[in-house]
């Protein structure tokens, strides 16, 4: 029986190449010059740092247009809120989102279900199985799970006839 799996999962690899250029412009750039501005990439977590919330501003415009060249999709990344860690100094993070969560899952799983399609959707830890009797149906699940779930930069793998 044809299927695929929809999943949620950055091309880690050019994420961190992304964040390695951003901290080496930072390095280079007259604007920050003296400042504490800096990035760092740990365990799916992207930390921005700076002097102020501008700054901060600066550092993630400078990272979003570093991930946009290399191919990756910025909506991987889920913004927390600027946090004060002492002085006047504040800091960022950004959660690299690797993964569908349970509730977007869930929701996958009923746009399916309310199609009226002939394919199934079983979910599978962090990703959504699609099963069905023709290729031709799971293609246009497919079109489906693309058009309505804009908000998250899903792929599909795992096609099997």
């Amino acid at each position: 029986m044809p299927s695929f799996d929809t999943v949620l999962e950055p091309n880690l690899v050019e994420v961190k190449n992304a964040v390695e250029q951003t901290a080496k412009e930072i390095g280079t750039r007259f604007d920050f010059k003296g400042s504490s501005a800096a990035v760092e990439l740990k365990d799916k977590e992207i930390t921005l740092f700076g002097d102020s919330d501008f700054q901060i501003q600066q550092v993630d415009d400078i990272l979003r247009n570093k991930m946009t060249k290399r191919g990756v999709d910025v909506r991987f990344l889920d913004a927390g809120k600027v946090e004060k860690i002492g002085g006047d100094k504040v800091k960022q993070v950004l959660k690299v989102r690797n993964g569908i969560s349970s509730e977007d899952a869930k929701k996958i799983q009923q746009l399916i279900k309310g199609s009226k399609m002939k394919v199934q959707a079983a979910i599978q830890e962090e990703k959504v199985r699609v099963t069905g009797a023709k290729r031709d149906d799971l293609q246009q699940a497919m079109a489906l799970i693309r058009k309505d779930m804009t908000d998250l930069p899903l792929s599909f793998d795992n096609f099997r006839d």
